[in-house]
């Protein structure tokens, strides 16, 4: 399943060194508003995937509802 990332196989001594680079990088005061705005462009591209699904499946339907309806012949 995750053979896709395999090159992304970090440990945590990796992830130290990854989170020491970024807080030297953008320093103690910007960290909690990076991640404040990562997670609400987390939660709208999320809003956005599930609002696309379900509009998805409304398109499904309503087409093959109309696809699978006969005239009626008196």
């Amino acid at each position: 399943m995750f053979s896709h990332f395999a090159f992304l196989d970090i440990g945590a001594p990796e992830l130290i060194i990854i989170l020491a680079i970024i807080l030297l990088l953008f320093g103690g005061k910007k960290l909690p508003e990076l991640s404040r705005s990562l997670g609400d462009s987390m939660r709208e591209l999320r809003k956005g995937l599930s609002d696309g699904d379900a509009k998805s499946k409304t398109d499904t339907n309503v087409e093959t509802d109309s696809g699978t309806s006969s005239p009626k012949i008196s």
